[in-house]
């Protein structure tokens, strides 16, 4: 799947569901919301939890809900980012910047190789 594609459909489904118009703090809300979910499921991973009315998942049922709540806070990040008018390229280029500035190069691999 090609993360143009996915930017653009997940933009036009948010505007079929009138969930667009929010403005960026009220979408960073929303973020931190799948942040939390996404800490649960780790945790239910990593180290359990001791719930008396949750069944015990499978660990791949526990790989599936990490899976699913990383999808949801990449796609939360995609719509801030759109706000914003930035791509996802934009933001795969600040990262390699920021870090090629901070560390130096330590990969032999550029930007360039992986396309």
């Amino acid at each position: 799947m090609d993360i143009h594609a996915h930017a653009n459909w997940l933009k036009n489904f948010y505007i079929s569901r009138q969930w667009y118009p929010y403005p960026p703090f009220v979408r960073l809300a929303f973020l931190n919301e799948e942040l939390g979910e996404l800490a649960q499921a780790v945790r239910t991973h990593e180290i359990g939890r001791d719930h008396p009315d949750e069944r015990q998942q499978t660990e791949t049922e526990q790989l599936n809900h990490i899976r699913e709540e990383l999808a949801d806070v990449f796609d939360n990040v995609l719509i801030m980012a759109d706000k914003y008018g930035l791509t996802p390229d934009d933001l795969m280029e600040a990262s390699e910047a920021k870090l090629q500035a901070r560390f130096g190069t330590t990969t032999t691999q550029n930007a360039e190789d992986r396309k």
